[in-house]
């Protein structure tokens, strides 16, 4: 019998770095398959788990969804069939349905060995009301379609945050499992345990209602007012703090979650990006949180690969300028990640989500490769800032 968890989130929320603390301590003994599905052409999450030991399949053609099903089942089949593994740990897309997910373990579950073993979803504590808001269709499928959901970055604000977090969770999960406790204050096997079980049980009928677009007669539309469709910061009252030294290059990263997270001390809670999606903003869409898009339909991806040497300087100053025009100037960045090579022979990994955003060394790749999602992207402008 063949264990599957799923580790499910929104856009860098978090998964990654929540499946490298399970692979450090949780499944010893086990042979451990990691199935990715990245959203865009180029897949980042890959590179970043070289040095974890465990065999890695990816999937970059598409979130999977009613359009990848096919191409789900029949990996999920190879995997199981070709390496027998204890445990499938499957991370989907950020804009993947998780719904859509645990309906294909299902059904595999019917010609194969397998047992859905515990089914999370990340959240990022400080950004769950502007996800909700702006992007229910994915984000709050993915909070009705878990038993335990797992905040992120709870040891970087306040208590009552966390609590207003869980309040609003709770209107779309009752009976959740809900982890609020930092992550370093959590060993590996207690995280699992947590996730492996759960307070109750979802059953297939209990999800949300599939999705049946017949998506091939769907075109891709991005027509975006962008005045009509920007973030309205109140900077009096939410002021950028950069604590930087330049000379040093320093950052005051919090290691408890991300590493080395760039903290710009945003209250994601009341400093939303408000795009009104739910009302129907100016991409056209109707975004009922159970309304049925591709995510092709919504988002929007550059995925580049790069031979080009960078210096370290250089990225840091385009994460910063990504950030500072987040919306008017690039579009609504919702995640960025690259591993690129240096001019002094290095090769260093980044992240970025909204407000945060990390550079750290880590193992090289066969070429340079960044990725860039959000809504509305200007591609230029971001392939610009860059120099690529």
């Amino acid at each position: 019998m063949t264990k599957v968890n799923i580790i499910s989130g929104f856009l860098g929320a978090g998964k990654t770095t929540l499946i490298k603390k399970l692979l450090d301590g949780a499944f010893e003994g086990e042979k451990v398959v990691l199935l990715e599905n990245e959203y865009g052409e180029v897949g980042i999450d890959g590179g970043f788990m070289k040095d974890t030991g465990v065999q890695i399949t990816e999937l970059n053609s598409g979130c999977i969804c009613c359009t990848l099903v096919g191409d789900f089942t029949e990996a999920l089949g190879q995997l199981i069939d070709t390496y027998h593994p204890d445990r499938i740990l499957i991370e989907p897309s950020g804009v993947g349905k998780l719904s859509d997910i645990r309906r294909v373990v299902d059904d595999i579950s019917r010609t194969h060995e397998v047992q859905l073993a515990g089914c999370a979803t990340v959240a990022d504590v400080g950004k769950c009301r502007m996800y909700a808001h702006n992007f229910g269709e994915f984000f709050i499928d993915q909070i009705e379609s878990a038993e335990t959901i797992i905040l992120s970055r709870t040891q970087t604000t306040t208590a009552e945050k966390v609590e207003k977090s869980v309040a609003l969770l709770r209107q779309h999960n009752e009976k959740a499992r809900i982890v609020t406790t930092p992550w370093d204050e959590l060993s590996p096997a207690t995280m699992l345990e947590t996730i492996e079980h759960p307070t109750f049980l979802l059953t297939v009928d209990d999800l949300p209602e599939p999705d049946h677009h017949d998506h091939d007669e769907h075109e891709h539309h991005h027509d975006h007012d962008h005045d009509e469709h920007e973030h309205h910061h109140d900077h009096d009252e939410h002021e950028h703090h950069h604590d930087h030294d330049h000379d040093e290059h320093e950052h005051h990263h919090d290691h408890d979650h991300d590493e080395h997270e760039h903290h710009h001390d945003h209250d994601h809670d009341e400093h939303e990006h408000h795009h009104d999606h739910d009302h129907g903003c100016s991409c056209g869409h109707d975004h009922d949180h159970h309304g049925h898009h591709h995510a092709d339909e919504i988002f929007d991806n550059i995925g580049v690969e790069t031979p080009k040497h960078f210096d370290e300087a250089d990225i840091r100053a385009a994460l910063e300028e990504l950030d500072d025009g987040n919306g008017a100037e690039y579009g609504q960045i919702l995640r960025a990640k690259g591993i690129l090579p240096t001019n002094d022979g290095r090769w260093l990994h980044f992240d970025y989500v909204p407000g945060e955003w990390e550079v750290r060394e880590g193992a090289a790749d066969y070429t340079g490769r960044l990725c860039v999602i959000g809504v509305g992207i200007h591609q230029d402008a971001i392939k610009e800032l860059f120099g690529i």
